[in-house]
């Protein structure tokens, strides 16, 4: 079985973050592992408190993996402080992982800002050169580009800039007013922006998909399926976790992951 490693924040109603990971890969057949970067005290409705891993516990978590069970991907969430990004960059580097997906979170979907400002520039410096692939939905994309995304022209432009800067592929997602769920990859290799259109889902309950797409892109590259490929598996994947409608909690709910299981068991009946 491939293995993948998920290092994020705990979401302690299991709708983003570390649990949403556990989730996304187990569903797309790989065996998920963890080192966490800040337990969080958060619901549907945002986060009330953030409590940090100290710097030293988090390279004796990812020490504790990588000597132990070689990921066969990475996926880096939630990372709050550049001390923070100092470790699991010296960690990556020193371990020689491969397939890095580094999915940007700066602000969850309540609003609630989840990362320092002085961590943008070593994230921007440290992390993301390190990345296979990148995944900022449009507000980081327009951080870390420094562009204003107003269509899918720009959308593209900013994929292509993305990728140059920081010597990776970039994955800018849609959703964001600008289109219906499109996303564009722009990669050295192809040279040209790919575009994978997606169908937009009337569902209010939006919380995790960020971390959940770049879990399941994770999981496909872990499982040796290419870039573009991994890209196409993960849409299909979260669009059907938000297609199962489900409704938990008084704000924005947690996606379906086990969607697949679920429809098994009611074909079943």
């Amino acid at each position: 079985m491939k293995k993948a490693l998920t290092i994020a924040g705990s979401d302690s109603c299991g709708g983003a973050g570390i649990q949403a990971d556990i989730k996304t890969m187990t569903m797309n057949g790989v065996y998920a592992m963890s080192a966490v970067t800040a337990l969080t005290a958060q619901n549907t409705t945002g986060v009330t408190g953030i409590m940090e891993a100290t710097p030293d516990f988090l390279a004796k978590q990812l020490d504790a993996v990588f000597e132990d069970i070689f990921p066969d991907a990475v996926k880096i969430g939630m990372v709050a402080s550049s001390a923070l990004i100092e470790v699991i960059a010296d960690k990556l580097k020193q371990y020689g992982a491969v397939n890095i997906v580094a999915d940007p979170v700066m602000v969850a979907t309540s609003g609630a800002r989840l990362i320092e400002e002085s961590a943008v520039n070593t994230l921007k410096e440290r992390l993301l050169p390190l990345a296979t692939v990148i995944t900022p939905n449009i507000p980081e994309a327009e951080i870390l580009s420094g562009m204003t995304i107003k269509n899918e022209e720009d959308m593209a432009e900013a994929a292509g800039v993305l990728s140059e800067r920081y010597g990776c592929a970039a994955l800018v997602k849609g959703g964001h007013s600008i289109n219906d769920a499109n996303d564009v990859l722009f990669s050295a290799e192809s040279g040209d922006p790919v575009w994978f259109k997606g169908k937009r889902i009337s569902n209010p309950n939006t919380h995790g998909t960020g971390c959940t797409l770049s879990s399941a892109i994770a999981s496909n590259l872990a499982k040796g399926c290419s870039l573009e490929e991994s890209v196409r598996c993960a849409k299909e994947y979260l669009s059907g976790a938000l297609a199962a409608m489900l409704d938990l909690g008084k704000g924005s709910g947690p996606l379906a992951h086990n969607y697949i299981l679920l429809d098994q068991q009611n074909k079943n009946l």
